[in-house]
């Protein structure tokens, strides 16, 4: 550890200050499963005050602001996967990769306003991308810091004043951030809240808010859009998922391995495109389980904030509780030894299916005989986030993959990032609602505003 955690704290209308509502919950360190700080939240009346800047905040957000931020984080990089690390249980060698994201979602911001993101003229028709007004960033705990940078840079890029709130179980990088982001645009145009479900609740009832981008559970989801739907308030809703990986018969072992082991453990299985449900053909079971455990059992386990540890702690010790209680009634293999003292909950396989996401390093497994049982399969559940397709045969295996019901569909390939930088991330069915990208988040953050002469254009026709 390089410092003591920082103090949590908010920033409202230029100004620092203290979150005083003690929530009841103690936040811990991952690692040793003790008590690291209180999770608290911002009083009423200061997240009312936010809401009231944000009503009232003027500024033009430029690409040099948004490429000075960006240089500002790139300093903080480090202290901030450090500090997502103390916070998530996560490895330093996962949260330090994620940091391209931090400070690369405010450089990719500033090109897309140099490039005229903001500008769609048709047949000389003006079409202007404006902001919506006070945009509500609201962020889960198990990759924090990108997943503000992300929200945050596209809602100021757009020229939405920005209120954030990320979860009160992973505070700490949210202040880094926002120091960052503080030295560079005007007050009012960005602040930052703390606390829980109740904030939350009081930020989505305010019609002052015209713009929501949640990531989050289906609960809080469901609440975000039954608070807006009377507004007709546009929400982006990214609710996780039970991911399928579809093994084909002419799969690599190596490779689907590596892809289940990977799918199963990055972000310690506490992420929303991780592996849920695991299809296998039956006569290639046995085999593929064997293939799997054996790279799982092989992960360097232990200290997060070690830069060559593979897989470290679960966020919380309630948090394992609930993962485990996934468990109950049923055969269950686990692979690896973990550490006794923490928040350990070693790689585990599950006979048979999973409903429901469990955001942990847990999946189910399921067996085919034919490969249209493994597209049923696949497609079983209401969720649509993320799949997976591993087979030799590129080609057939992309023609499998084109008939899962997902946003996102890989084929050979485990990686936390999207298939293209510049590919629309879209959510099916329970997963959310909307679509999340490079561009599609800024734009997500406009309305359109259409000029032209009358009578100037007509609809040509043969």
């Amino acid at each position: 550890m390089t410092a003591e955690l920082p103090d949590i704290a908010d920033l409202i209308d230029g100004q620092w200050g203290t979150p005083a509502v003690d929530l009841g919950v103690a936040l811990e360190d991952p690692a040793t499963g003790k008590p690291a700080a209180r999770a608290v939240a911002t009083a009423t009346e200061r997240v009312e005050r936010a809401i009231a800047v944000a009503d009232t905040a003027a500024g033009r957000i430029t690409p040099d602001m948004l490429d000075a931020i960006a240089t500002g984080l790139d300093k903080r990089l480090p202290w901030i996967a450090e500090l997502d690390t103390r916070a998530t249980g996560v490895p330093i060698a996962q949260t330090s990769l994620l940091g391209a994201i931090v400070s690369g979602s405010f450089r990719l911001a500033a090109e897309q306003l140099r490039t005229g993101a903001l500008r769609q003229d048709r047949e000389g028709v003006e079409v202007h991308r404006l902001p919506l007004g006070p945009a509500l960033c609201l962020v889960p705990w198990n990759a924090p810091a990108p997943m503000a940078a992300h929200k945050v840079a596209n809602a100021l890029a757009a020229g939405c004043p920005v209120i954030l709130k990320v979860s009160e179980l992973a505070p700490y990088s949210s202040m880094a951030l926002a120091e960052a982001i503080a030295e560079h645009v005007p007050a009012g145009m960005f602040q930052l809240v703390q606390g829980g479900a109740e904030v939350g609740a009081q930020l989505v009832a305010a019609p002052e808010i015209k713009a929501v981008s949640f990531t989050g559970g289906l609960g809080g989801g469901r609440s975000v859009a039954t608070a807006s739907a009377g507004l007709f308030r546009p929400c982006q809703l990214e609710l996780g998922g039970n991911n399928p990986l579809v093994v084909l018969p002419d799969a690599d072992l190596d490779t689907a391995a590596r892809m289940a082991a990977e799918l199963l453990t990055t972000l310690n299985g506490q992420w929303c495109r991780a592996l849920g449900r695991l299809i296998l053909p039956a006569d290639r079971a046995e085999e593929l389980v064997d293939a799997i455990g054996r790279r799982l059992a092989g992960l360097r386990v232990g200290d997060p904030l070690d830069p060559l540890t593979e897989f470290g702690p679960l966020l919380h010790s309630k948090h394992v509780q609930t993962v485990r209680h996934s468990f109950v009634d049923r055969e269950v293999r686990t692979f690896g030894a973990v550490p006794e003292a923490g928040n350990f909950l070693a790689p585990a396989l599950l006979d048979g299916d999973l409903p429901d996401e469990v955001f942990g390093p847990v999946a189910g497994v399921l067996t085919y005989h034919r490969v249209e049982e493994a597209v049923a399969l696949a497609n079983a559940v209401p969720y649509g986030l993320e799949g997976y397709v591993c087979g030799a045969d590129e080609q057939h295996a992309l023609g499998i993959a084109r008939q899962i019901r997902a946003g996102e569909v890989k084929v050979n390939g485990s990686s936390i990032m999207s298939l293209h930088l510049m590919t629309p991330r879209p959510a099916w069915g329970l997963s959310g609602l909307g679509e999340e990208g490079t561009a599609e988040t800024l734009r997500f953050f406009t309305g359109a505003r259409v000029v032209g002469v009358e009578g100037r254009f007509a609809l040509h026709t043969s």
